[in-house]
């Protein structure tokens, strides 16, 4: 049994470094960030993983950029894929050597919200509010996983079992994205009523908004239109079969979309850039948090629907004024209200899709690594991962803690 672990921390804005840290145990101890509550919390029913596979995820940049309460030394990561080796006294099920993909949430499986599947606002994990998460800010302390090793509560009903480890290693690229962005992209498509022969806008080519536009294929969308800045993510949408406007162009929205489509809406709309949004078109080198809400209202049509995964703070350190600094933005709730549009908003609840987009994996019907063109680096590289993530870099990036990806890339 390893006795040491090493992990990504974030210690001031711009910067993160690999330090070493505790072993994990089935006791939470104090820490960055960990609440005073839970300092103690015993964890019988939890698991010790070697974490084969850990993401960078766009939360974690914007925590790294500042732009939230974190605390030095918070150790990053809630995209996690590990090994099972060493199992609490009453963990029933998940047993040694199985191979599981962790949901960033974290959720007891006991309480009313859990019962009813919003496992991503779980009562009974997070002292200060509703849900949690591994390594990030306000979220109770759970420690993160872009470790060599973590803790994982609640395992029996936490982990995803991959039926076939060999079968599993073959497309762990892809199935590294279930602990997160594939769940949350799809998430975003479902919950705006993306279905066969929609047409569908998708504001951000980030990694998220690069599995929304892939989840709105997987649900049938006939047109999948991507909007953002970077040029570089424009053409990795467009590498897999999707539209894509120039938001940094004077033309309205509207009117690029009326380019594609013939009208200037779409039947459904998805947010995945969330609180650091820019201005567009002139505008475009300026924050100004609700573009993105405001400008998806006015090209969704009326009775149509928001999908809305770009996260959203209530502290916002670097916030373009008082109010967005406490997540206070200017909505025009009143144009979604005229058109009789609905919102659905928040962390993406995994459990609610994980099995099925692993057996969409497993089965070649998803190739997921290849949309978000997912790159491996070691864990030593990742303050350099996280360097050319915060530049745009158009690529999702795996950390490889114990060198078990080799050379693989996206199929």
């Amino acid at each position: 049994m390893a006795s040491t672990n090493r992990a990504v921390a974030y210690i001031s804005p711009g910067k993160v470094e690999v330090q070493s840290i505790d072993y994990p145990g089935l006791v939470l101890k104090d820490g960055p960030g960990v609440n005073p509550a839970n300092v103690g919390r015993r964890c019988d029913h939890g698991v010790i993983l070697r974490v084969v596979s850990t993401n960078i995820c766009g939360s974690d940049q914007h925590m790294v950029r500042g732009r939230t309460t974190a605390p030095a030394n918070l150790v990053l990561g809630h995209e996690i894929t590990g090994e099972v080796v060493e199992t609490g006294r009453d963990v029933e099920f998940i047993k040694e050597g199985d191979l599981c993909s962790v949901p960033f949430n974290i959720a007891c499986g006991r309480c009313r919200n859990c019962k009813e599947r919003h496992t991503g606002v779980c009562l009974n994990v997070n002292p200060d509010r509703p849900g949690s998460a591994y390594g990030y800010v306000d979220m109770g302390g759970w420690v993160g996983g872009q470790a060599e090793y973590v803790m994982v509560p609640y395992a029996d009903w936490n982990l995803l079992k991959f039926p076939d480890k060999d079968q599993a290693m073959e497309r762990i690229l892809d199935l590294t994205m279930l602990s997160d962005i594939f769940p949350t992209g799809y998430h975003g498509c479902y919950t705006a009523g993306v279905t066969t022969g929609s047409t569908v806008y998708v504001a951000g080519a980030g990694p998220v908004g690069l599995a929304a536009a892939h989840s709105a294929q997987l649900l049938g969308a006939a047109v999948v239109i991507v909007g953002d800045m970077n040029a570089q993510r424009l053409e990795q949408a467009r590498s897999f079969g999707c539209e894509t406007v120039d938001l940094s162009q004077d033309a309205s929205l509207g009117d690029q979309i009326d380019q594609i489509l013939g009208v200037p809406e779409v039947d459904a709309a998805v947010d995945a850039v969330g609180f650091e949004a820019k201005g567009h078109g002139k505008d475009a080198a300026h924050e100004a948090p609700a573009t993105v809400l405001n400008s998806i209202m006015e090209i969704t049509k009326a009775a149509g629907a928001l999908g809305i995964p770009g996260l959203y703070v209530t502290g916002d350190p670097g916030g373009v004024d008082d109010a967005a600094k406490e997540g206070s933005l200017s909505i025009r709730i009143g144009l979604g209200w005229a058109r009789s549009q609905s919102f659905t908003t928040g962390q993406c609840p995994v459990m609610k899709y994980h099995r099925g987009l692993m057996m969409a994996i497993l089965n070649d019907k998803a190739h997921i690594a290849k949309a978000v063109n997912a790159t491996v680096l070691p864990l030593d590289e990742a303050p350099r991962g996280y360097q050319e993530f915060d530049k745009g870099a158009a690529r999702k990036y795996v950390l490889d803690p114990h060198g078990l990806l080799g050379d693989k890339k996206a199929a």
